[in-house]
């Protein structure tokens, strides 16, 4: 088959969630398939990564995002309100991509064209009458429901209110247009029927978040001093939250117990809140090129997510590296896991402190809530065995 990805973003080098699942994907799936891959570069440092992704992809075509002052946008802005268009959508629109994606689907009579986040789902319509592929959009979260939780936690009156608007807008506008395309994928089950409850018409299929079970393996747990980590992009507004409600709710906690407990806070382009926590033990790095020595140096990994949606792909890696995990029900939503079996489930600052606590200090807990955790990341959420997934979709699709 010849496929075509559609994305928002370059996924190399792989720093965020979405983009390890897409990148992850699109490796196994040019093992047997001609994939090209059409997308912005956020910045031209990501320029850099276009040669790595042509060593599998057949094409890899970007132009950079379009940058403007907000208020040159106003008059495109309201036309999207009064059309009931999702204002955001118009941060990503480019008659330039939509050009490439035109000439792409002339040039190469593409099989599937698969479009990553229903932001990007209106590049559907540059693709040419004539062209007879079928369509794919995948929802890495129902960004209505992402957006309504993030209306509540937002760090700013003027971010809640923007995200209540786009909450209010999604609702309405994604599940009638993902009717457009011919199949699409959430990544969990509770997506899929969120999606459906929203428009039982549409054909949904799950194609889960994974993890590379043979590179990330178990680490040993070091002798150092009790520690404690969240990974996460700090630039999404959940993620923030969660490293502050941690800090300033849970952490407090724990010390009552272990004074000496260091908390890493590990991911890219923290807000000025969250470098705020700096000190006393609490260290916040940025983006760092490879999160497996925060691992290494850390006991605990936590997930005090309030927010978000789809499922946390650093709930998978932690699990794949042997690290046990404390969550809220957000944060490990959308995975086939258990409380006190594969993690540890709390959403309140006293029993996630506790919890944390209990990881730290018994370790025949420990040890078997890793070794769960391990065996079910093994069994279920390898890339090879999604991967398979999302081909037997392409498969269906032509039946």
């Amino acid at each position: 088959m010849r496929i075509l990805f559609i994305t928002d973003y370059l996924p190399y080098p792989v720093i965020t969630g979405d983009r390890i699942r897409v990148y992850n994907l699109i490796r196994r799936i040019a093992k047997q398939h001609q994939v090209s891959l059409a997308g912005f570069l956020m910045t031209p440092e990501e320029a850099d990564g276009v040669s790595h992704l042509q060593e599998f992809c057949y094409r890899v075509e970007t132009i950079n995002l379009p940058r403007c002052h907000k208020l040159a946008r106003m008059p495109s802005l309201l036309r999207y309100f009064l059309a009931g268009i999702p204002l955001d959508f118009e941060f990503l629109t480019s008659e330039e991509l939509a050009y490439k994606i035109t000439q792409l689907a002339r040039t190469e009579n593409y099989d599937i064209v698969q479009i990553e986040h229903s932001r990007m789902a209106r590049y559907l319509d540059a693709l040419p009458p004539n062209v007879h592929a079928k369509s794919l959009l995948v929802f890495h979260n129902i960004a209505s429901s992402q957006y309504d939780r993030i209306s509540n936690i937002a760090l700013t009156p003027t971010k809640r209110a923007r995200a209540w608007l786009h909450a209010r807008m999604l609702r309405r506008w994604e599940p009638l247009y993902a009717e457009r395309f011919d199949r699409c994928i959430t990544v969990s089950e509770e997506d899929r029927r969120l999606l459906m409850t929203a428009n039982p018409r549409l054909q949904v299929d799950v194609v889960p978040n994974g993890v590379d079970t043979q590179i990330y393996q178990p680490l040993a747990l070091e002798e150092t001093r009790p520690a404690v980590l969240l990974v996460g992009n700090m630039s999404y507004a959940p993620n923030a939250d969660g490293a502050i409600w941690f800090c300033s709710q849970i952490l407090p906690y724990i010390r009552r117990v272990l004074a000496n407990v260091q908390v890493w806070i590990v991911g890219t382009e923290p807000p000025r809140e969250v470098i705020r926590l700096q000190g006393d033990g609490v260290h916040v790095t940025g983006r760092v090129e490879d999160v497996v020595p925060y691992y290494r140096r850390t006991a605990v990994s936590v997930v005090p997510l309030r927010a978000g949606g789809g499922s946390r792909l650093k709930v998978l890696e932690a699990m794949a590296l042997g690290r046990p995990i404390v969550s809220t029900s957000i944060g490990c939503e959308g995975l086939n896991v258990v409380d006190n079996q594969h993690l540890l489930v709390a959403d309140s600052p006293e029993l996630f402190s506790e919890c944390v606590l209990s990881l730290l200090q018994d370790t025949g807990l420990y040890k078997r809530i890793t070794a769960n955790a391990r065996r079910l990341v093994e069994e279920q959420y390898g890339w090879e065995i999604l991967a398979k997934h999302m081909l037997k979709t392409y498969e269906d699709l032509y039946q």
